[in-house]
Formats: structure tokens, C-alpha cells, sequence
């Protein structure tokens, strides 16, 4: 199974090269199934329903969020009849919406999506190990099971990312960061068979400060007093996300490659 991970999605730009390329992608890498971040994808804070939509009927099979899931207050009474909009496991327990799924793939097959939250400089919710822990007992990878199983880590700090890498390492077919907006040069496959990557980068405008125009943002740093909020820059996009091919008959990580298509950023397509 071909599947394809989209790193967070941030404002218009990111939208509109997500929706606009999507088609393509699809075809070119023939996927079976797409998973993107769309925490950002409302002028940089949070999602809309509409935008969830946008992203459906462009390819998008399944929307994670994080930690900006709750900016926009019409997804609070949205979230719980979408069964393809998840947000992090690890909230607690009453929070609306969820944290996991399965969902159907080509050829009668069936894929787990799951996101956890990371704890370090995040806020602190529950144990994303636990959490993740439970539902990896509860839904096996392979025959029997689930052909693929995606996790979404939602982190800031690098060393939490790749210890959840490797504490899912051999159950899991990807585990792959998103949150810091930087596509990160580490994609491997982890030596009992998932695919990894640190940070899938973002989709969105690379001519700014992690997808914002860079003038607020650079106030905020040197004057470290109030300023002009913080909004998405509106230049060309680029996506960026990760690419997996697993074994149907495990489930593991057969081969996986970055892609990158767009305005700033080198053009990388897996050379499959």
C-alpha cells in the first residue's frame, strides 16, 4: 500500500497547493490513502468545517489537528460527526471528538490513523506514550488486522518524536512528526520496520517565519512587546509531507520517501 503524509497545512497558501496538487499526487504515486495536518489551515489557527471539506474532496482521506484544534469554535460542534477529523489521543477524557480511527483503503483494506500530542514545551495533557501504547494493543499491524497503521506525533521537541518512533518501531507502518513546520532531513526505516521522520515540514508559504509573515514575527522576537497578531503569509506554496510503501502482508515499511512540490523548496518526488 502507497500512502501519503501531509505536514501541517498553514493558511491559504498551504490550502491551495494541497487542494490544487492533490489529484496529481494521487496519480503519480498511485496512493491508496492521505492523511494531512490541517490544524493551521484557518488563517493559521485551527480548522473549519469548510475547509475540512475542501480537503476531502480533493483526495485528503483523514485531517489531524494538535494543538490549535480548538481556535476556531464552530469545529466544537462539528468534530464529533466527523469521523475523519481527529484530534490528539491524549486529551482527556470528555473532550469532544477523538483521537483514532480505522478507515478504508483501495482494495478492501483497512488503515489505523492515530495522533498523539507531545508534553515537552506543549501543554500538558496525558501520557502520549500510554495512550499510544493502548491503542497499538488494541488493533495489531497486519493480517488480522490493520494492513497499514499511521501516527501522527504532534510534538515540539525532537527527542520526544523519535522516542515514540521507536517505542512503536515494528507495530506501526509510519510514525511521523508534525508541528515544527520544518521539513527534517532524518526519513528511514527503523530497524524493526517503520518508516520515520521527525517532521514532515509544512504546506504553505516557505517565504516566512514557519509559514507567517515575517515582519509580525520578527517584531515579536526583537521588541518582546505587543504587536500586529501573527498571520499566515499569502506567497506561492509549497507541500511537504512523507511518503510510505508497506508490505500488505506485515504491514511494515517497504520503502519511504520525502515530497516536496512547490514555490521555494527543492522539488523532491519519491523515485519509485
Amino acid at each position: 500500500m502507497r500512502i501519503l503524509f501531509v505536514g501541517d497545512v498553514v493558511g491559504r497558501s498551504g490550502r491551495d497547493v494541497v487542494v490544487s496538487r492533490m489529484a496529481e499526487i494521487r496519480s503519480r504515486l498511485a496512493l491508496d490513502f492521505v492523511v494531512a495536518n490541517g490544524e493551521n489551515s484557518a488563517h493559521g489557527f485551527g480548522i473549519t468545517p469548510k475547509f475540512c471539506e475542501e480537503f476531502y474532496a480533493a483526495g485528503v482521506d483523514v485531517v489531524t489537528l494538535g494543538n490549535h484544534s480548538w481556535d476556531q469554535r464552530e469545529i466544537l460542534p462539528y468534530i464529533d460527526g466527523d469521523g475523519r477529523l481527529l484530534r490528539p489521543l491524549n486529551y482527556p477524557a470528555g473532550t469532544p471528538g477523538k483521537g483514532v480511527g480505522i478507515y478504508p483503503a483501495t482494495r478492501g483494506r483497512k488503515v489505523m490513523v492515530v495522533q498523539v500530542m507531545g508534553r515537552l514545551f506543549m501543554d500538558p495533557l496525558d501520557d502520549p506514550f500510554a495512550a499510544l501504547e493502548r491503542e497499538l494493543n488494541r488493533m495489531r499491524l497486519g493480517p488480522g488486522g490493520a494492513e497499514a497503521i499511521i501516527v501522527d506525533i504532534h510534538a515540539e521537541a525532537t527527542s520526544e518524536k523519535m522516542a515514540i518512533g521507536h517505542t512503536a518501531d515494528g507495530r506501526a507502518s509510519l510514525v511521523v512528526g508534525s508541528h515544527s513546520h520544518i521539513p527534517t532531513a532524518d526519513c528511514q526505516i527503523l530497524p524493526k520496520g517503520t518508516a520515520y521522520q521527525t517532521d514532515a515540514g509544512m504546506c504553505g508559504d516557505y517565504d516566512s517565519v514557519i509559514g507567517m509573515k515575517k515582519d509580525a514575527a520578527i517584531h515579536k522576537f526583537v521588541r518582546k512587546m505587543p504587536g500586529e497578531r501573527l498571520s499566515p503569509a499569502e506567497g506561492p506554496g509549497t507541500l511537504c509531507g512523507v511518503v510510505v510503501e508497506t508490505d500488505d502482508r506485515t504491514g511494515l515499511a517497504v520503502r519511504v520517501a520525502p515530497l516536496r512540490l512547490g514555490a521555494r523548496l527543492a522539488e523532491t518526488w519519491p523515485d519509485w
